[in-house]
């Protein structure tokens, strides 16, 4: 779908609101001449005209009692429920996994939402790599008149030459150009164009959508050259993966590299063309900050690869002996901000101590013996350097990703401020060490491989449109938001999710459907204005056992999980577990009172809800909010960080790992893939009561997979999977399987291989035995089970069941 369509230029100056530096929101009222409310049946396509919302699901209102039926996992993952639409439209939404809501079913009022007591939002996953993206290039982008809606999967033709917003209803005229369809390149069917048969699709942008000429690829690497930043050896790691990859990072002719290392003083790499060797300018007035030479910091990689090669090569060695032990980390950012304020692009900061001189140093806020006090402090920022620094870097378009590499505390609640509000990324590798801790070495390298290659688009902004009558009134992720529906994303990449949390402002009496629309507008790492366009719409209902039936667990789960964060941050960790609590027992109070026809003994639950309960367990016992257990603070902000940014897939495993038993792996049921067979093993409830002493269980946790290996477990096993005679042979540090020419050892690796390959990042694999240090991390993520400190399972459906009954 590549093919260009060759229009005539048009413009338009209300396209101007979507592009940077945005002052004026357009109004997103219809005209006098829209219909008030909604449209009727007449209005409607014959697919929305004809639509029933009487079909909810049985299966999803099937009334469950959770203290009798506690074996409630699928054998598979869950999927996304199905929106209860006409097939023909329900085949062209929006993919569940770029694009989701709490509710799949709307009410059609604040009270009836209020009623239901269940959170309404999207969950987003805008810049996700896909297999097939439609790419449309036009001079003419059909946009709504009135609130600039992309034309859509959703909207109607009242004829050929006039189509009715499907956001605010107003009626506009189809472009003479856009009666040309590019695929079948026919006239005069609008309608079978891919814009209005694809639920996302790419526009490359005209002129209009630019303020300045696309900026270049911009990459300034920021590196701590401290004596504990050599002792953990990640320079040495950090400069063979750039140079193993500098031919791959993303961009074009254009494309520029800079590089920054600091300790108590800041110094500089002037690799301008013509040097016979890099030249490094040392700045040790870190008070005043000023570039030494500022046209030759940042240059060209083409034209000055060598050069760059051999800095790469010379660095790790050249502070080898450093005795040099202080940080000015906030010096170092500020001379990278001024670097990159004329072009914008990303900045890479390696960090792996407390920044302790200059401005933004810090000091340590964590007493260790409060690690599992109830009472969690210092999970706000202690300066607002580095949140002011960030937004002047959102404000030149730069931003800001940092890889924290450290063993002591760092205070990542004040650090990782530079990358949130610049919508950058947090990396963290706790106890990071080149000879002591081989897989979070292995973990940096795949980490930084895919860091280094993965799609980026430049100065983007993301705008979130929905329904009249519908408002968005709280974003979670990493951005600046610039206005209410709004966000400034200087980088985006294909690992970032986002969340939005919604009301209902006006009735939605006469829709059977709204919409909501998400446009994220980027410069590609080639130089082309692209906008993506993904498009979600879903049937409106009146009655509460529909809303209930079309409840996304995971979705609710996932946006609490981001209001968790912030009333964390904001109030304290014992408000946001509160409110966690709150929200199973008020929707399944709802479901009782309002829902059910005939009240039976129990804790009752409709079917699409059976597993929030365990959900809310599993999220307070997460890293990010548990209490009770020793948690060291950077690890529960890192925590935190993770379930506000990551899409909603990869939060899921980490707030309710999978656990799969694999000494006993078949070929019975395997998927096969690539002429690869892969074994497909049950999930198993996390309780120690599914674990076996003869067996080996894998858990998946997202960024780590444990393999523990029961005391008795079966020889065949441990000689054809672990290449070791018996249980005591199997290594203490153990991170790979080994490769053997056996049936099992090829199910076991196709079967971890196949689970890495369902996310772009790499999760280490560590394999444990009953002695492993790493056991109680494992043993941590049996949710079900009671520990000292929380409930099992089963305590905490009689505790809801308990405050249901008042």
């Amino acid at each position: 779908m590549n093919k260009s369509v060759m229009m005539r230029k048009y413009s338009s100056s209300e396209d101007s609101a979507f592009i940077e530096n945005v002052k004026n929101r357009l109004p997103v009222k219809p005209i006098a001449k829209a219909p008030p409310g909604g449209p009727g049946p007449a209005q409607l396509s014959p697919s929305l005209a004809a639509m029933s919302l009487q079909s909810s699901t049985p299966e999803a209102l099937r009334v469950v009692n959770l203290l009798q039926e506690r074996n409630l996992l699928p054998p598979t993952p869950v999927p996304a429920p199905t929106p209860c639409l006409p097939q023909d439209l329900q085949k062209i939404n929006c993919n569940p996994e770029v694009f989701r809501c709490t509710l799949t079913s709307i009410p059609q009022t604040q009270s009836l939402l209020n009623k239901a007591k269940m959170p309404l939002g999207l969950l987003l996953h805008p810049f996700k790599d896909l297999s097939q993206l439609p790419v449309v290039t036009s001079s003419t982008i059909v946009r709504c008149r009135s609130c600039r809606t992309y034309i859509n999967p959703f909207v109607s033709f009242l004829d050929q030459r006039r189509w009715k917003c499907n956001l605010c209803y107003r009626v506009n005229d189809v472009p003479e150009e856009f009666m040309y369809n590019p695929v079948s390149r026919s006239y005069g069917e609008p309608h079978k164009r891919p814009e209005v048969q694809n639920a996302t699709i790419e526009f490359i942008a005209p002129s209009e959508y630019m303020l300045r000429p696309p900026q270049p690829a911009v990459y300034l690497f920021v590196l701590d050259v401290s004596h504990n930043a050599v002792e953990t050896g990640y320079l040495n790691v950090f400069c063979q993966s750039l140079l193993d990859n500098i031919n791959a990072l993303p961009g074009d002719s254009r494309t520029k590299v800079g590089f920054i290392t600091f300790d108590s003083t800041i110094h500089f790499y002037n690799l301008q063309e013509g040097l016979s060797q890099p030249q490094m300018l040392i700045v040790s007035d870190i008070e005043d900050i000023f570039l030494p030479t500022p046209d030759s910091l940042l240059v060209n990689l083409n034209e000055c690869k060598e050069l760059v090669q051999d800095l790469l090569k010379s660095l790790p060695t050249l502070f080898g002996k450093t005795m040099e032990t202080q940080s000015a980390l906030g010096s170092a950012l500020q001379a990278a901000f001024k670097l990159l304020s004329p072009t914008g692009g990303r900045m890479s900061v390696f960090q792996t101590q407390l920044p302790n001189l200059g401005v933004g140093a810090l000091q340590s806020r964590e007493d260790p013996n409060q690690r599992a006090s109830a009472k969690v402090r210092h999970l706000s920022p202690a300066t607002d350097f580095y949140k002011k620094l960030a937004l002047d870097c959102s404000g030149q378009q730069v931003a800001v990703d940092l890889f924290l590499l450290s063993a002591q505390y760092c205070d990542l609640a004040s650090l990782g401020c530079i990358s949130r509000y610049s919508a950058g990324s947090v990396y963290y590798y706790p106890s990071y060490h080149h000879q002591h801790s081989p897989a979070q070495v292995e973990r940096f390298q795949k980490d930084l491989k895919r860091y280094l290659t993965r799609k980026i688009g430049f100065e983007a902004v993301m705008r979130i449109r929905c329904t009249k009558g519908l408002s968005i009134h709280t974003f979670h992720g990493n951005f600046f938001v610039r206005s209410t529906d709004l966000l400034s994303l200087p980088n985006v990449n294909p690992d970032a999710g986002f969340a939005v949390q919604m009301s209902i402002e006006d009735n939605l009496d006469d829709m059977q459907v709204v919409s909501f629309q998400a446009a994220l507008l980027y410069t590609s790492s080639k130089g082309e204005r692209r906008i993506r366009v993904h498009t979600l719409c879903l049937p409106v209902v009146s009655s509460l056992s529909d809303i209930f039936s079309g409840a996304d667990v995971q979705a609710m789960t996932g946006l609490l999980a981001c209001m968790a964060v912030d009333r964390s941050v904001t109030a304290s960790l014992s408000d946001a577990r509160d409110a966690m609590t709150n929200a199973a027992i008020d929707s399944l109070t709802s479901y009782r009172q309002s829902v059910l026809t005939i009240q039976q003994p129990g804790l009752l639950a409709p079917a699409c809800l059976r597993l929030f309960p365990l959900y809310i367990l599993a999220l307070l016992k997460q890293k990010a909010f548990r209490t009770g257990t020793s948690t060291r603070l950077d690890d529960r902000v890192f925590a935190m960080c993770q379930l506000k940014y990551q899409p909603l897939f990869y939060a899921m495993l980490m707030i309710h790992p999978a656990l799969y038993r694999v000494d006993d792996l078949t070929d019975e049921g395997a998927l096969n893939i690539n002429e690869r067979t892969i074994p497909q093993p049950r999930v198993l409830q996390l309780s120690v009561e599914k674990l076996s002493r003869e067996g080996a269980f894998l858990m998946d946790t997202g960024t780590v997979m444990y393999l523990w290996i029961g005391r008795n477990c079966h020889p065949n096993f441990l000689t054809q999977v672990l290449g070791v005679p018996n249980y005591a042979a199997v290594p203490e540090n153990l991170y790979l399987l080994p490769e053997l020419d056996t049936a099992e050892s090829q199910r076991t690796r196709a079967f971890v291989g196949w689970l890495r390959d369902q996310r772009p990042f790499y999760p280490s694999l560590h394999v444990i035995r009953d002695e492993s240090q790493l056991k109680a991390n494992f043993m941590q993520n049996m949710i079900e089970d009671r520990t000292a400190s929380a409930l099992s399972y089963y305590e905490f459906l009689l505790h809801l069941q308990q405050q249901i009954s008042k």
